[in-house]
């Protein structure tokens, strides 16, 4: 009997034992090996901080007409810029397009003699992008088309509010015929630009500051991702990828398929992924969306980035984000990569992404007062420039250059833009603890050192009783503390009637934390 027992289980283990096999062999549901799929990766280590599509997406720069020809320019990530956008635009509507050729109004003499103000967007912006930023209703025509240039002005003779949109298609325009302004808008746009410094135009509307603009030089410390981290936030399965070294001494991390490639020093990534979907164009609008997540999930962002500019051809769409450090651009331009991000897409899905590894500290190491050339200086510079003719726009910006100790100075420099999209430096600011000669509201007399003196002044000190300028806090060395937000901190001289943070701008509202953050965070 005992026997018998022994025999059936026996077989009963011999035959449990053949059905897993067949069971496994098979790959029943629920016994079989898992099959791992691209979602069963997901980076558990997030890099850098998530952003939205609106928050990459405002103008380069407003510039206000006073009549009289006389205009200014204010620049992002200031109080004057924050309280006109904020505050008087975007919660305004723009219905009733109507399109008409460019030719339809005098913009010269607009310009010289009506006040308004322009919103000017570089290369241009979709018009359903633009609706992340004003409140726009239009027809079919207007809601595909892009804009490179928004123009709200009032007439000298009707008192009529007038608002038109520039098409970035040669000799198109949109007026808006039920814009939602008043004459009093348009009055305290002005009223904000009598504080600031005074702008000339030259014939093909580029606007030169008629003095001096003062700048700061920044040392910022940085940390950056590994390569590491990039690989294991781009590849599915980072354990199935292996590293290489190139000719160049550049790493590349490959699965066989997608490709991961560390130059620089470490400094700086491209990734390509050339099994993307082969398919026709989409809108614009839908792969900005699609860079912007896929960014936030590889990598984020480091302060503030703006949308400046897309190129398309029939497969392929570049999208590109330019990074903002307080209230200038950072140069897109020389050996060194940084400042900016820039992805190309193929319906959606991301083929190659650029960025660098980069993360600045919270605050600055350092700040030292620097001068921009203006007035007669800084256009005899663009009159002698080689590409002169090729010139579309001009801006100052930050030139980003490493230092050792993983550090990066920002250097206050003058830009072009130029008709194919590239970007040169013009011209540099002068010398730390220079003052350049600036005419005052008060006395219209020069104040500061005098160029002749071979520029490189004991401290960039200004006289006492000065108007419309600051005395930076450390004197002979012109630099300036920061408190706690990471803003400078400076003391008007004796006399000053206003100071250089009222002229330029540079106070923050709640508006700009809410879009910019503190400098600190930037």
């Amino acid at each position: 009997m005992m026997e018998r027992m022994k025999t059936g289980v026996l077989i009963a283990l011999v035959a449990l034992s053949l059905l897993q096999s067949y069971l496994l062999a098979y790959s029943m549901p629920g016994l079989g090996a898992t099959v791992r799929s691209d979602q069963d990766y997901v980076n558990a280590e997030p890099l850098g901080t998530s952003s939205h599509v609106e928050n990459t997406i405002f103008p380069e720069e407003l510039i206000i007409h006073m009549g009289g020809d006389k205009h200014t320019v204010i620049y992002p990530n200031t109080q004057f810029y924050e309280m006109i956008l904020e505050q008087r635009l975007m919660g305004r509507e723009f219905k009733g397009f109507q399109r008409g050729p460019i030719t339809l109004l005098d913009w010269n003499e607009v310009r010289k003699n009506d006040i308004g103000i322009e919103l000017r967007f570089g290369n241009g912006i979709a018009v359903d992008l633009l609706q992340k930023l004003l409140k726009l209703e239009g027809d079919l025509l207007f809601l595909n088309d892009k804009i490179d240039r928004i123009w709200i002005f009032k007439t000298t003779e009707t008192e009529e509010i007038r608002t038109f949109f520039f098409s970035s298609e040669d000799g198109i325009v949109y007026e808006s015929v039920r814009a939602d302004l008043t004459v009093r808008d348009v009055q305290d746009y002005v009223g904000f630009g009598q504080h600031l410094p005074n702008y000339r135009m030259t014939d093909d509307g580029l606007y030169v500051p008629k003095e001096p603009l003062q700048a700061k030089e920044m040392v910022f410390p940085y940390e950056m991702y590994s390569p590491e981290q990039m690989q294991r936030s781009l590849f599915f399965d980072p354990s199935t990828t292996r590293a290489i070294v190139d000719r160049s001494g550049a790493q590349i991390f490959t699965d066989g398929k997608r490709g991961l490639k560390v130059e620089q020093n470490g400094l700086w990534i491209n990734y390509t992924n050339p099994a993307a979907t082969q398919s026709n164009e989409v809108m614009l609008s839908e792969n900005v969306y699609a860079s912007v997540d896929f960014v936030n999930q590889n990598g984020g962002w480091d302060g503030v980035h703006a949308l400046i500019g897309s190129a398309a051809d029939e497969e392929a769409k570049l999208v590109t984000f330019r990074k903002y450090l307080e209230q200038y651009p950072v140069m897109i331009d020389g050996p060194f990569k940084y400042g900016y991000i820039q992805l190309t897409l193929q319906q959606g899905d991301v083929t190659e992404y650029s960025r660098s590894l980069i993360t600045l500290g919270e605050q600055s190491e350092s700040r030292t007062v620097r001068w921009l050339p203006g007035g007669e200086a800084l256009e005899e510079r663009l009159q002698r420039y080689a590409r002169r003719g090729e010139v579309s726009a001009m801006f100052p910006a930050l030139k980003a250059i490493p230092m050792e100790n993983k550090r990066l100075s920002f250097e206050p420099v003058w830009a072009v833009r130029l008709s194919d999209g590239t970007e040169e430096v013009l011209a540099e600011a002068y010398p730390a603890g220079y003052t350049p000669p600036v005419e005052t509201p008060a006395s219209g007399g020069n104040v500061g050192n005098d160029p002749a003196s071979g520029g490189d002044g004991e401290g960039g000190e200004t006289a006492e009783g000065q108007t419309g300028e600051e005395t930076a806090v450390g004197g002979a060395s012109g630099e300036t503390t920061e408190n706690q937000t990471g803003l400078d901190t400076t003391e008007s001289g004796s006399g000053n009637t206003a100071s250089v943070d009222t002229r330029l701008g540079s106070g923050l509202t709640g508006a700009v934390v809410e879009r910019f953050g503190s400098a600190g965070d930037l």
